[in-house]
C-alpha cells in the first residue's frame, strides 16, 4: 500500500536525532555477531539504533542540566528504560505495517529527503551535502533512508488511529454548563443581634453534653515530653569581641538603610505654559474647581499624575514647598522638564536617623554572628565525641555551655527550638532509649534531645475548659436558635412576603457563579444555593449566623462572554488529546502483545557497557 501522506513531526524529530547523533557513537565497538537486543514479531531492534537512541537521549537530558552523567545515573533516572520501551513501540508499529503491507513509495520518500535542510546546498538539494552529513552522523544512504521510511510509515498507522478520536461535544458543555453556570438569589443575615429573645444561661447538663458532643475541640494533642540541649548562636554573639572600624565600616555602609529623609507622596500636573497653570491655581483657590477637576480637565486619571513616594532632590525647584506643605495642599506652578506644574501632597513619610550608638548591638550581632556559627561548629565536635563516650544531656550543660530544657512537644508545639525543622524532624522519629545525638540547624545552632515519655491525647476536664465550652455553647445555641427564628420567616416569605416587610436586610446577588465568594455567608453557602431550584427557601446556617435565601433564577452560562468559549475550547483540546492518547496507548499494548516480544538482555548489557 502506498501514501502520500507523511508525519512532518516525525521527519523533523528523526533529522533532530541525526544532527544530535554527528559527534558519532562508537557502534563500531560493538563488535562481534551481535546484530540486535531483541525484536518485536519479525522485526528486530538492532543494537546500533538502541545505542545511538541511547546516546542521544543521554546527551539531551546533559544538555538541560548542565552537567555530564554517570551510566548509574542514566540507569537511576530510567533513561535506558524510555529508550528501549521506545523502540520496542516503534518495532512494534513497524512489524504491524509489515503485516497489512503499508509502505510509503520512492517517490513520497525523495520528496521527504529533497525537503530536509540539512541537505540543502547553494542550488537546493546537493548529494554530496546529504552523504557528508550521514557519514558524520554515522548512517549509510541505505539505513537512514531505511529510517526516514520506515519512520514515515509509523506516523501513518498513528494518524490513522488518533485522528478521529474526539470527545463528544456533550463532554464539554456538560463541564461548561457546570462550572460557569449561574444563580440570582436574594437572601438576608441573621446573627446574634437579630434574636428574638435573649438565650437562657446553659445548665450544667448543657455544658456536660456540649463537652461531650465537642470532645474533639477540648483534648490536648498526643505529646512527647523532650528534655533537649540547645546551642544557638544568639547565645554566644554577646561573647565574641568585634573590633570598633568594623562595627564603624559597616554602620556607614548601611547608612542609607539606617538614616532615611523624610519623603511625601506627591502628585504632579502638568500645563503647557505657564498661563494655563495660573488660571488653574486660580481656580481652585477661589473654589471654582477642585484638584480632581483639573485633572479632568486635562483629560488625564489620577494614576497619570502620581509620581509616588519622592525625596526633597527630586523634586528640584519644587523642593521646598512641597515639602513645607500640609497633606492635600496644592502648590506651585513650578517649572519642570515637562512644563509648568501644580503640586499636591497626598502624604508624608517621616525620616529616621540611627545613631551608631543606636545600631551597635545590631551591628555587633551581625558581625559576630559568623564567629558564632564557626566556634559552635567546634562545639560540636566535643559534644560529639560526649555523647559517643555515653555523656548525659545535663553532662552537656557543664562541659560546652549548652542551655538544657524540656518541651512537651506536638506538631504545633510553640516553643522556639520547635519552629526548626530538623528538630521538629528528629522529635517526631525519637524513640524511648534512643542515644542523643547532635541535630544541625539551619542557622547554625546545635542540639540534641533525649525522650522522656509519650503523653497521649487527653480529654480535658470541663471546670478545666469551662470558659471555652461556656463560649461554644452560646455559638451553637444562637446558631440554633437563629435558624429556628428563621424557618418561621421562612413559611412568610413561601407565601408571598416580602423581606423588607419581614424586617429583614434583603441582598440581592446577580450572575453568581460556583466559584465566587459571598462575604459574611459561611462554608457550603454556594453550594446549597446551587442545589436550590428557581423559587426555593432556605436557611443556610453558618459557626454564628444564618441566612435566608431564595432563589430567584437558574441561569445558564453566559454565552456573550469571550471567555467561556475559551474555556469550552480548552477542554475540548484537553478531552481529545487525552483521548487520543488513550487509544494509541491501548493499540500500542495489543500490536505490542499480539507480536511478542523478545529481548536478549546479553547485548543489552554490553550495549551499556560501552557507556560505563
Amino acid at each position: 500500500m502506498a501514501s502520500g501522506v507523511t508525519s512532518k513531526t516525525f521527519m523533523w524529530g528523526l533529522m533532530g536525532l541525526l544532527i544530535l547523533g554527528l559527534g558519532g557513537f562508537g557502534v563500531s565497538n560493538l563488535s562481534g555477531n551481535i546484530r540486535s537486543i531483541g525484536s518485536v514479531g519479525d522485526v528486530d531492534i538492532e543494537v546500533e539504533d538502541y545505542a545511538r537512541a541511547l546516546q542521544e537521549d543521554i546527551r539531551a537530558v546533559e544538555a538541560q542540566t548542565g552537567q555530564s552523567l554517570s551510566f548509574d545515573q542514566v540507569e537511576a533516572f530510567g533513561i535506558d528504560g524510555n529508550v528501549l520501551g521506545r523502540l520496542i513501540g516503534q518495532a512494534a508499529l513497524d512489524n504491524e505495517a509489515q503485516k497489512i503491507g503499508l509502505s510509503i513509495g520512492d517517490d513520497n520518500l525523495s520528496k521527504q529527503i529533497f525537503e530536509i535542510e540539512a541537505f540543502q546546498g547553494a542550488n537546493g538539494f546537493d548529494r554530496e551535502t546529504y552523504k557528508f552529513a550521514l557519514d558524520q552522523a554515522g548512517y549509510s544512504e541505505a539505513k537512514f533512508e531505511e529510517d526516514l521510511r520506515a519512520d514515515s510509515v509509523r506516523g501513518i498507522l498513528q494518524s490513522a488511529v488518533i485522528s478521529a478520536a474526539s470527545m463528544p461535544s456533550s463532554y464539554s458543555e456538560t463541564l461548561v454548563a457546570y462550572a460557569a453556570e449561574r444563580r440570582n438569589f436574594t437572601w438576608a443575615r441573621l446573627d446574634a443581634a437579630d434574636l428574638a429573645a435573649d438565650l437562657p444561661a446553659p445548665s450544667e447538663e448543657d455544658l456536660v453534653a456540649y463537652h461531650q458532643d465537642n470532645a474533639d475541640d477540648f483534648t490536648t494533642p498526643a505529646m512527647k515530653r523532650i528534655t533537649y540541649a540547645w546551642l544557638s548562636p544568639d547565645d554566644l554573639v554577646s561573647e565574641i569581641p568585634v573590633e570598633e572600624d568594623r562595627i564603624q565600616a559597616l554602620y556607614e555602609s548601611r547608612s542609607d538603610e539606617l538614616n532615611v529623609p523624610e519623603r511625601r507622596l506627591v502628585e504632579r500636573l502638568v500645563y503647557p505654559d505657564a498661563d494655563a497653570a495660573e488660571a488653574a491655581k486660580l481656580a481652585l483657590e477661589n473654589g471654582e474647581k477642585d484638584f480632581e477637576a483639573l485633572v479632568a480637565d486635562r483629560g488625564l486619571e489620577l494614576q497619570d499624575i502620581d509620581m509616588g513616594d519622592v525625596s526633597k532632590a527630586d523634586l528640584d525647584a519644587a523642593g521646598g514647598a512641597v515639602f513645607n506643605a500640609a497633606v492635600n495642599d496644592v502648590v506651585g506652578p513650578f517649572d519642570t522638564g515637562l512644563g509648568p506644574a501644580l503640586f499636591r501632597v497626598n502624604g508624608v513619610l517621616p525620616g529616621q536617623t540611627v545613631t551608631l550608638e543606636e545600631a551597635r548591638e545590631e551591628l555587633h550581632a551581625e558581625l559576630a554572628s559568623d564567629a558564632a556559627r564557626r566556634k559552635i561548629a567546634t562545639v560540636a565536635e566535643t559534644v560529639d565525641d560526649l555523647l559517643a563516650g555515653g555523656a548525659a544531656l545535663e553532662e552537656l550543660q557543664k562541659e560546652t555551655g549548652m542551655q538544657l530544657a524540656s518541651i512537651d512537644w506536638h506538631q504545633d508545639a510553640p516553643d522556639p527550638v520547635a519552629a526548626y525543622g530538623a528538630f521538629q524532624e528528629a522529635a517526631a522519629k525519637v524513640q524511648s532509649g534512643d542515644y542523643p545525638e547532635v541535630i544541625y540547624l539551619d542557622d547554625g545552632g546545635i542540639v540534641a534531645l533525649r525522650l522522656e515519655e509519650e503523653i497521649p491525647a487527653k480529654l480535658q476536664d470541663l471546670d478545666t475548659v469551662r470558659d471555652a465550652v461556656i463560649a461554644g455553647w452560646k455559638v451553637e445555641a444562637t446558631t440554633e436558635a437563629l435558624a429556628e427564628q428563621a424557618q418561621a420567616l421562612v413559611a412568610k416569605l413561601v407565601a408571598g412576603e416580602d423581606m423588607a416587610a419581614l424586617g429583614l436586610t434583603a441582598q440581592v446577588e446577580t450572575d453568581i457563579t460556583r466559584d465566587q465568594f459571598i462575604p459574611d455567608t459561611g462554608e457550603g453557602f454556594l453550594d446549597t444555593v446551587f442545589g436550590m431550584e428557581a423559587g426555593d427557601v432556605t436557611v443556610i446556617t453558618a459557626a454564628d449566623s444564618v441566612a435566608i435565601v431564595k432563589l430567584d433564577k437558574v441561569l445558564g452560562p453566559d454565552a456573550s462572554n469571550p471567555e467561556i468559549g475559551e474555556f469550552r475550547d480548552m477542554l475540548s483540546e484537553q478531552a481529545n488529546a487525552g483521548i487520543a492518547q488513550d487509544l494509541y496507548a491501548a493499540y500500542a499494548r495489543a500490536i505490542q502483545n499480539d507480536a511478542g516480544i523478545a529481548l536478549d538482555q546479553t547485548a543489552i548489557n554490553a550495549v551499556h557497557a560501552n557507556f560505563r
